[in-house]
């Protein structure tokens, strides 16, 4: 199964995108609720922290989808398709607004894995993009392995740099 096939699958059962992303909102809303105050004890940060991870995978995987789309495939914004590419990144944007509204951010677990994570994405796209903008082409007898070490190295780099210019 492609990404295309998963696509025209989910898009032909709208009612499952929608449920998942409106249960999300509507779990932290009813979580802020219920645990006023509280936010930051144990029980509550973990469902915390699961509501973000499942609000914000797919809003991260939306986005970056978006930008590789419209950079790379060149495809208009007319052409998007609303329950895949635009549900999830409002769904997350109104979760981590429900979430910040109850809990400080840095409470809870696993969150800086998340911002870890779009780094990753940022510096990966705009690796290729400098790379498909310069029509960078190399002959050479260079390993694949060692082109993959270069990259990875290449983005630890970008992760380091930025953990330093936030912690500064």
């Amino acid at each position: 199964m492609t990404l295309r096939d998963f696509f025209d699958a989910t898009s032909a059962q709208p009612v499952y995108i929608v449920f998942y992303f409106a249960m999300i909102v509507l779990v932290a809303l009813l979580t802020g609720w219920l645990a006023k105050g509280e936010g930051e004890d144990s029980p509550w940060k973990y469902l915390y922290s699961a509501l973000l991870y499942l609000a914000c995978v797919p809003g991260i995987f939306a986005i970056s989808l978006q930008i590789y789309l419209f950079l790379f495939e060149r495809r208009s914004i007319f052409d998007m398709n609303i329950l895949l590419e635009v549900l999830p990144v409002v769904s997350m944007i109104a979760t981590i607004l429900i979430v910040r509204k109850n809990v400080n951010m840095d409470r809870i677990p696993g969150f800086d894995k998340l911002s870890g994570l779009v780094m990753m994405i940022s510096a990966a796209l705009a690796i290729m993009w400098f790379i498909d903008r310069t029509h960078i082409v190399v002959f050479s007898y260079m390993p694949f392995q060692s082109v993959l070490l270069i990259f990875a190295g290449l983005l630890l780099v970008i992760r380091l740099g930025w953990s330093r210019l936030i912690k500064a």
